[in-house]
């Protein structure tokens, strides 16, 4: 299975004991005042991992902090990740490049390379696989399989005087959105912040880890209710436990507690405010950019669903966390501008939609399985594979691939009965061939609109895709069986997973909504032309957003 986040122990859910319900005290608005002239000094590019439109939306009109302020800015609430594979990495790389995983070359969090010269045939997106050092599950971090460069690569090529920083728990939205030409990067990796094999580790991420560990060894109590999460506190029973009323207790010494919390959002926030401040970022004489992705919410959504007391507590504190970062760059007077999106969407637990008027929500057939397919399929056509199994895979969706070794015609046979077993099972969607979806022009025009078929070419990359792509119906969940930590996911080329907000704020500048369509891969263009960097013609697959919100261009020239 797709390894979004180590099960958690049942100890750390035990711990998590009722608060008393607080609310949360008001921010002052931002004073308006004249937008600065000229190009911002500082990028500031936030990710939230699993802040699908729909949780946008639902929570927006209960923020006070840093996200109550971008909604005073140019809101676009019907963002699209355009893709078919709705992962972390994927969607993280669409952000600062402008282009899909189909150009990118980032079409999954993991897929397979059965020609590899090495033993794993799985390859992690975001590892270096000339080291032989280097495996899936524990990778030599490298942007070595992202075709194009990021925004901060571009900048820096223009302007060596740019400087590029990355922030996350995750490498892969670290390496994603930091691309090729990382100043400084880091994520979160056992017990620390770690940064790129044979780099230094600056005195700001170890003082974040000093900061953590003493943390993690007092321990600390659970986090107070804002009073509009209250409706929330409601056990759902999933497998042998249940979710829905956790608050978040962190017992002394529980490093497993702390990484499932809000309060890994506020380390990785803590830390960008310290590279910030110690780099002086904002204050060079090139524009510099930061990108901060914090992954509590995808945590926090795997391990508990999207829509309990979990859920609410973390946007809660995830609003104040971001407020903070904001906070320290206008103490330090830094002329910043902000875009915000996320990586994908997510899917509730099953169990919790069966209560919430959406019974048909069901959980994959294990017979969907790679290695089930490819089971039924040897016993269909009579083939096996030369060694090891014959459809490889990473999970019951997406992504499947046909054995290396079998003759053209084996492959044919096999390829013609995966696809014939895929189309008659009921949980299936649509099944597309390699050749199918080489075939297949890139879709274009509003994303809304797409077709699946569509949906998985933006995907299809074919250097790395599977032979075949498979995928699901709407709300069938890619887990066939819980564990404790693990009871939801995202990856379904479905609209729940797809649609993400995307914001954009600078002080001074004149807010709208538009509730039109717009696509993730228009974040680069966007700021390039903020910044008044010059790109090559078909650099981008997105288009320039106008952010002026009056009768100006921000993007030069109409669109």
């Amino acid at each position: 299975m797709r390894q979004y986040l180590a099960p958690l122990a049942l100890a750390a859910f035990a711990a998590m004991i009722s608060t008393p319900t607080t609310a949360m005290a008001r921010r002052p608005a931002v004073r308006a005042e004249a937008p600065p002239s000229g190009p911002p000094r500082l990028i500031l590019a936030i990710a939230v991992d699993q802040l699908s439109a729909d949780l946008f939306a639902q929570y927006r009109q209960h923020f006070t902090g840093g996200l109550a302020r971008l909604t005073a800015g140019a809101v676009f609430p019907s963002g699209f990740q355009s893709h078919a594979a709705t992962e972390t990495c994927p969607g993280h790389s669409t952000l600062l490049t402008g282009v899909r995983p189909a150009r990118s070359g980032i079409i999954a969090n993991y897929w397979f390379e059965p020609g590899i010269g090495r033993a794993e045939k799985k390859v992690y997106c975001s590892e270096d696989t000339s080291d032989p050092a280097s495996s899936s599950s524990n990778p030599v971090v490298s942007a070595r399989f992202l075709k194009v460069p990021t925004l901060g690569d571009m900048m820096k090529r223009a302007n060596p005087a740019s400087r590029n920083v990355a922030v996350s728990a995750k490498d892969r939205a670290v390496v994603m959105m930091g691309g090729h030409t990382v100043d400084e990067g880091y994520w979160w990796k056992g017990s620390g912040f770690v940064s790129y094999a044979g780099r230094a580790i600056a005195p700001a991420a170890r003082a974040e880890t000093d900061a953590v560990a003493a943390q993690v060894k007092k321990g600390a109590p659970a986090f107070a209710v804002p009073a509009w999460c209250a409706a929330r506190d409601a056990a759902v029973a999933i497998g042998k436990g249940s979710v829905g009323t956790g608050r978040f207790a962190m017992p002394a010494g529980n490093l497993i507690a702390y990484r499932a919390s809000p309060r890994m959002d506020a380390a990785t926030g803590s830390l960008a405010a310290r590279l910030a401040e110690a780099m002086q970022l904002g204050k060079g004489t090139a524009t510099d950019v930061l990108s901060v992705s914090f992954s509590g919410t995808d945590m926090i959504g795997h391990a508990f669903g999207s829509e309990g007391l979990e859920m609410c507590i973390q946007l809660a504190e995830l609003d104040k966390t971001i407020g903070r970062l904001f906070d320290q760059l206008d103490r330090r007077g830094v002329d910043y501008a902000v875009v915000l999106s996320a990586d994908h969407g997510g899917l509730d637990a099953i169990e919790r939609l069966d209560q919430q008027a959406y019974p048909r929500a069901v959980r994959v057939d294990m017979a969907l399985s790679p290695e089930q397919l490819g089971k039924a399929v040897s016993l269909k056509t009579g083939i096996s594979a030369p060694s090891g199994p014959l459809i490889l895979g990473d999970a019951p969706f997406g992504d499947l691939y046909i054995a290396r070794g079998l003759t053209a015609d084996e492959k044919a046979r096999v390829s013609a009965a995966l696809v014939s077993l895929l189309k008659a099972h009921g949980q299936v969607a649509a099944v597309f061939t390699a050749k199918e979806l080489a075939e297949t022009a890139m879709p274009s025009g509003s994303p809304l609109e797409w077709t699946l078929k569509d949906r998985a070419r933006a995907s299809f990359n074919a250097e790395r895709s599977g032979d075949v792509v498979l995928l699901l119906d709407r709300a069938v969940m890619p887990i066939p069986d819980t564990v404790v930590g693990y009871v939801a996911t995202h990856g379904s080329a479905w609209d729940y997973d797809r649609r993400v907000p995307i914001l954009f704020w600078r002080r001074g500048m004149r807010g709208f909504e538009q509730p039109a369509p717009v696509e993730t891969v228009d974040i680069a263009p966007t700021l390039a032309a903020l910044i008044g960097m010059k790109v090559p013609e078909g650099a981008f697959d997105g288009r320039c957003l106008d952010l002026d919100g009056g009768s100006g261009n921000s993007c030069g020239s109409p669109e």
